[in-house]
């Protein structure tokens, strides 16, 4: 299968550049699996669409503001992160190593080498690159006084996909209203439609929610290169599943339901889980932390 075989035509003036006032306003195709038909709805009509002991299967990982900007630092200051050169620099947080040091990926990397030091917000925060590893990403440490996601908060910026042009007035909306567990560098996009009222009408109907949570890395965002699918190298983000559930999605396919998952990181996170009951005869989930590649 080649690169080529996927290219479509998609033009730059329909790509939403900010989120509709009310989420559940937003459009909703729908399409019918067995004619092909197509039908134009709007999102909050995806209630008449769930039935009782369905199960709706939704990723509650939180965005953090991922994006960090700064200024290099004079390598002439000894220990201490003052005078900055008046460069300016990004640092990308991608994966937390421990407290207060994180695998990051950094522009412009000819300037960040290993001792290079950054600062942020008036000296808020202060990092130094200690390493570069795999695809020229560093691995920095971090000084601060008080609690890191704090400060992330106030100086951080959320790493919008680059499609995305125009600045984000609300943080929240970059985020789903269920969001919870805190680790992606984007969002889960396919449940920003949802409202809390929704929800709560859905649960009503007697459809089961189920919370799973894979944190989105920031190999989302990488192209692919490889004309030659089957070379490309997939990334890994991590998941977790619990016994809950597994409970309520084993539940409704063993009495026929529905398992409608949000988004392709909750199909993902639930292909990842998925066993083969000898005894049923049926694909039921057993609960699972671990690493899923993007295949899906």
């Amino acid at each position: 299968m080649k690169l080529s075989d996927f290219e479509y035509d998609l033009p730059k003036e329909l790509i939403a550049q900010d989120p509709i006032m009310k989420r559940d306003e937003s459009r909703l195709l729908v399409i019918d699996k067995k004619t092909g038909e197509t039908t134009h709805k709007v999102f909050k009509d995806i209630i008449g669409f769930l039935n009782e002991g369905d199960t709706l299967v939704l990723n509650e990982t939180k965005v953090i503001p991922a994006r960090l900007i700064g200024n290099i630092v004079s390598p002439n200051c000894p220990g201490e992160f003052h005078e900055p050169l008046g460069r300016v620099c990004e640092v990308f947080l991608v994966k937390r190593i421990s407290d207060k040091t994180w695998e990051c990926l950094v522009r412009p990397g000819k300037k960040l080498k290993v001792g290079a030091k950054a600062i942020f917000g008036d000296g808020k925060l202060t990092c130094e690159i200690k390493d570069i590893v795999a695809d020229g990403n560093r691995i920095v440490e971090f000084k601060y006084d008080g609690i890191f996601e704090e400060i992330l908060d106030s100086l951080g910026e959320m790493p919008l996909p680059p499609y995305i042009t125009h600045k984000l007035e609300d943080k929240n909306r970059y985020q789903t209203v269920y969001a919870k567990n805190e680790g992606s560098v984007a969002a889960q996009t396919a449940g920003l439609h949802f409202t809390k009222e929704l929800l709560s009408d859905i649960e009503k109907k007697g459809v089961n929610i189920a919370y799973v949570t894979l944190h989105v890395s920031l190999g989302t965002f990488r192209p692919v290169h490889e004309e030659n699918i089957e070379g490309h190298n997939m990334h890994y983000e991590e998941y977790h599943i619990s016994k809950d559930v597994c409970d309520k999605v084993n539940a409704a396919k063993l009495n026929g339901k529905k398992v409608i998952c949000v988004g392709t990181t909750s199909v993902r996170s639930i292909e990842s889980a998925a066993y083969f009951d000898e005894n049923e005869k049926k694909y039921l989930l057993k609960p699972s932390d671990g690493e899923t590649n993007i295949f899906i």
